[in-house]
């Protein structure tokens, strides 16, 4: 057998020398090949992270200062005002910086004024609704009053990331943009179907799909397209940040600091909880006296029937009438 081994006995101990150098060398040059190898993948993986930053950054600020898009057709309050036989009032969508124009009241002759700010997260608007949805539509059908409604969101961060108020609200401004008069009913559907406060809520879909299955909406096609693309999804942003920094139009709060925010006749109503019916009913009636009263009018006649029973208290283990905006 002949190995390295019996080769160097025949080598000069000079020669043994040379052969080892010549070894180490070569280890040397191959070790230097992989280092320069490893630090060119290196520099390599750390250039494409900080694109990678870069990029992640240029998105987020570009987002950041992206100027507001239009509001959405007939919200020129931002919110939409709804009369007799459910009819939407029209107005021009406001282009990006425009200041929202407050609707004019109704105090002076025999209409009432009922105003809501919800989120259609917000349990305690879905409460407010389940005692009130019915008593509010037979006053708008009847043209005893009119009811505008101010889509916010500030549960964005209550629905595990999916940021379910903004889109639910976008949904909103899309259906007042292109059905208007199909907002009522919209409206009573989302919260006929509102999602718990902390899970994902509805998707997409399922929000046109609501849309959709309203009889007399106005081409639902693109309806859902404006869901999907949420078209007016920073002017719900800008619209949510004019309530919370205030005023309220047409009455004396100062700012939203929770949902619902019901107005009648411009006077904030307080509600004991559970709702009810008949303390809604009864703030209706009064607030729409007093102002009456104020203008030397007659009282008006939004009261319901004798016949009309108050609904059934909503249950609730919320402790407090509204919410604080999520940050």
């Amino acid at each position: 057998m002949t190995d390295n081994a019996s080769d160097d006995k025949t080598l000069t101990k000079n020669q043994r020398r040379a052969a080892a150098r010549q070894k180490a060398q070569a280890a040397r040059k191959k070790q230097k090949r992989r280092q320069r190898t490893g630090r060119v993948l290196l520099q390599g993986g750390i250039a494409l992270a900080l694109v990678a930053v870069v990029v992640i950054v240029v998105v987020v600020i570009t987002n950041s200062i992206r100027p507001a898009g239009p509001g959405p057709a007939n919200m020129a309050s931002d919110g939409i005002r709804i009369g007799q036989d459910f009819v939407a009032d029209t107005t021009p969508a406001l282009a990006a910086d425009d200041e929202p124009v407050p609707s004019a009241t109704t105090a002076a002759s025999d209409t009432v004024d009922i105003v809501v700010y919800l989120d259609y997260l917000c349990p305690i608007c879905g409460q407010f609704e389940a005692a009130n949805n019915e008593y509010i539509a037979g006053l708008v059908d009847s043209g005893a009053a009119t009811v505008e409604y101010h889509p916010v969101a500030i549960l964005t961060n209550q629905s595990v990331g999916t940021r379910y108020s903004n889109r639910a609200a976008n949904a909103a401004a899309c259906v007042a943009n292109y059905s208007p008069n199909s907002f009522f009913d919209f409206n009573t559907a989302l919260f006929e179907q509102q999602p718990e406060e902390g899970t994902r809520g509805l998707d997409d879909a399922a929000l046109s799909d609501i849309a959709s299955g309203i009889d007399g909406v106005v081409d639902p096609a693109r309806i859902a397209t404006c869901i999907d693309d949420e078209e007016f999804g920073s002017w719900v942003t800008a619209a949510t940040q004019r309530a919370i920094d205030g005023p309220i139009p047409n009455s004396t709060v100062e700012t939203l600091a929770g949902t619902p925010l019901v107005l009648v006749n411009g006077q904030r109503y307080d509600p004991s909880l559970p709702f009810t019916n008949e303390e809604f009913r009864n703030f209706v009636v009064t607030a729409a006296g007093n102002s009456y009263a104020d203008s030397s009018t007659a009282t008006p006649t939004p009261a319901p029937a004798e016949s009309d029973a108050p609904a059934e208290p909503a249950e609730s283990t919320t402790p407090a009438p509204t919410e604080t905006p999520a940050s």
